[in-house]
């Protein structure tokens, strides 16, 4: 999917070309937030402020034409170097030579800080001095998710959080989520270990609490999120005297599309 926006004035002026990484799912809810996120994408950039940080009040005075596409890191017919090469090659057609790779993902594992690399690497070699790309900052980066699931927080009645995370094995990954859960006044939880979820549901029982919310750090619904929402039932027949509030994943909106956005302009 490449989405092309065209800017009408005076002046005309080739910016770069921003390819958004995901990871990629054979859900069908999956593939339709993924292309919706991408689409809002390119209307944030269509009124991208001139300071390049959204939220600034001053639109750009130049106009401007700028691809923006997605690529998926599994589960795609081609391999990710193969994504970037033809995406690459599609954007020298509009004489677009910059190419921004932005991972779409919430923690540096594996994923982030070896596999996109390696795969831009063998884009980089295939098309030479033709092109030149950067790999901008992952999605979990943005200090404004913090943000997005404190607005989560306000619409929620609890007395304690979890703030669950699917986890990363690669050492300090998940640094990050035991950081946020600091600020979000929560205690963070991994899905790769399924008993995580339960401890912390037991502590916080254990500490008197009687409504706990459930802050699952995932981008969109799917077949892990169905799992949690399974997994949340049985606790709430466990621990019957409690109410566990299960919030919605990140979801293809507007404001995350602006933190994208916002990273692909650093």
């Amino acid at each position: 999917m490449i989405v092309h926006l065209k800017f009408t004035g005076t002046i005309k002026k080739l910016l770069s070309a921003y390819l958004l990484v995901f990871h990629g799912s054979r859900d069908r809810r999956y593939q339709v937030a993924v292309e919706q996120l991408t689409q809002l994408v390119c209307d944030v950039q269509m009124h991208r402020p001139a300071s390049g940080r959204s939220g600034s009040g001053n639109l750009a005075t130049h106009s401007a034409e700028t691809f923006v596409g997605m690529g998926l890191l599994e589960l795609h017919p081609l391999p990710l170097h193969e994504q970037i090469r033809e995406f690459a090659e599609r954007s020298f057609a509009a004489g677009i030579h910059s190419i921004q790779v932005v991972p779409v993902f919430l923690l540096p594992g594996v994923h982030v800080m070896e596999d996109i690399p390696a795969e831009v690497a063998r884009a980089q070699q295939a098309l030479g001095s033709q092109a030149k790309i950067e790999i901008k900052p992952y999605l979990g980066k943005h200090p404004g998710l913090t943000g997005l699931l404190s607005a989560q927080q306000a619409n929620m009645a609890a007395d304690a959080w979890i703030l669950l995370s699917h986890g990363s094995r690669r050492a300090g990954a998940n640094q990050p989520i035991e950081d946020m859960a600091i600020k979000l006044g929560a205690v963070p939880a991994y899905w790769s270990v399924r008993s995580s979820l339960e401890k912390q549901v037991e502590a916080l029982v254990n500490a008197g609490h009687r409504r706990i919310g459930i802050l699952p750090y995932f981008l969109f619904a799917g077949a892990i999120t169905d799992a949690i929402s399974q997994y949340v039932s049985e606790l709430s027949q466990r621990f019957s005297a409690v109410e566990l509030q299960l919030a919605e994943p990140l979801g293809a909106g507007i404001a995350l599309a602006r933190l994208i956005s916002d990273l692909a302009g650093e």
